[in-house]
């Protein structure tokens, strides 16, 4: 599937979850022109509201904080549809967020190898939790605390090593598709 072919949006949102750098800003960019349907970057949109990066908000406020306005945005997403929403790395690890993802939506986590992950996150300095550790070592020990989490929450799992947004596009929908949702 290539980004010029457009399909009918959704009837339901589309969550995109997974560990920081597996994609999911990318991927939801090249499904939302696919589809025309609206994006939503909750962690720029988290920013935006605060007037503060995400890095300024976990200092000041700290994570607790930034959490409850993850939950909150997706508290107000899920009423909605024909949304794609792209979904902090740790949003998922709330059961709260998760129930609110599937209320109205699909949930679909991005995976990706710890040292695809390392690369794509060098010198990337608007990411807390990597801000002193950005090793192949140290993400693959963060991803295997989060991983059973996020496979619980999902109910479409992709890979996204060495693999442009088109294909993984293209691998979502046929995934939904098989799910059965018609208005795809």
């Amino acid at each position: 599937m290539k980004d010029h072919e457009k399909i009918a949006p959704f009837s339901c949102n589309i969550a995109l979850i997974g560990f920081m750098g597996t994609g999911k800003s990318t991927v939801a960019e090249c499904l939302g022109r696919m589809s025309g349907m609206r994006v939503v970057e909750m962690d720029e949109e988290i920013a935006a509201r605060q007037g503060m990066t995400i890095p300024e908000i976990f200092a000041k406020h700290g994570e607790r904080y930034f959490r409850s306005l993850e939950t909150g945005l997706l508290r107000e997403l899920g009423s909605g549809e024909n949304c794609i929403i792209s979904c902090g790395g740790g949003a998922a690890l709330r059961e709260e967020n998760v129930a609110l993802m599937k209320r109205n939506g699909k949930v679909v986590l991005l995976t990706a190898a710890p040292e695809t992950i390392a690369r794509r996150v060098k010198g990337d300095s608007t990411r807390p939790l990597l801000k002193d550790n950005q090793s192949a070592a140290y993400i693959a020990d963060m991803m295997e605390a989060r991983r059973p989490r996020y496979e619980a929450a999902a109910d479409i799992v992709i890979q996204t090593d060495d693999r442009t947004a088109e294909e993984i596009c293209g691998e979502l929908l046929t995934k939904i598709r098989g799910m059965g949702e018609k208005d795809v």
